[in-house]
């Protein structure tokens, strides 16, 4: 979704000026990180990104079209580590490697930032619509590659065929993101931990293997207890 003010962004940039725009995109999300939307001023994105108010105003209308692209910039790499990581997951063992690759890093991170676009949905999706679109968008792409692990594990026959994997990826998304906000507020990586391996052990369920006698997949779980 784009409005009428980022419609400047998009023109073509020659070589120096799309680096001009890197950088200032770079320093504004730096700066967003630690502080905040709100507590980020555009003299404070001219002075971290060492450009005037002139260069500052040929790339972005004003500031909601600056952190529009500071979205799409943070999106483009948790996304980016999350589809490398996820890209992986075949079956229900992988999908334990990537959320200790998630805690792992987290952790490395003693929770600080939490999710950056979870932290900007939180600040941003009530007022700015533009930036709300782009986050929502953000997240759909990301359960996207969810989405694509669980029907790589139910075909290998390690779900029942049964198993609705949008409905899976759902669930896991916002059991990651709960997890991650308070990780953030703790400093601990608990909190994620929990929340994900629940909400892998929710996964678990749907699980199915070979009936000893009669050599067919068979559910972990009743169907009146786990209904599909």
């Amino acid at each position: 979704m784009r409005t009428k003010r980022q419609v400047v962004a998009q023109k073509p940039l020659t070589p120096r000026g799309a680096a001009t725009r890197a950088r200032i995109v770079e320093a504004a999300a730096q700066l967003v990180g630690d502080r905040g939307v709100a507590g980020t001023s555009l003299d404070d994105i001219m002075a971290a990104s060492q450009t005037s108010k002139s260069q500052l105003y040929h790339y972005f209308a004003d500031k909601d079209a600056l952190v529009c692209a500071v979205v799409e910039a943070q999106a483009g790499r948790v996304i980016g580590f999350q589809e490398s990581c996820l890209k992986n997951v075949r079956s229900l063992a992988d999908l334990r490697k990537w959320r200790d690759a998630v805690v792992k890093l987290n952790r490395a991170r003693r929770g600080v930032g939490g999710c950056p676009i979870g932290s900007l949905a939180s600040e941003l999706s009530d007022r700015s619509e533009a930036a709300r679109a782009l986050l929502a968008d953000s997240f759909q792409t990301w359960e996207s590659h969810l989405v694509a692990a669980f029907q790589a594990i139910i075909a290998k026959g390690e779900l029942r065929a049964s198993t609705d994997p949008n409905n899976l990826a759902t669930a896991v998304m916002g059991a990651l993101q709960g997890g991650l906000l308070l990780a953030q507020t703790t400093r601990s990586t608990e909190p994620l931990e929990l929340s994900l391996d629940m909400a892998l052990d929710h996964v678990a369920r749907y699980a199915a293997v070979r009936h000893p006698r009669q050599g067919r997949l068979r559910s972990f779980a009743k169907k009146t207890a786990y209904p599909h």
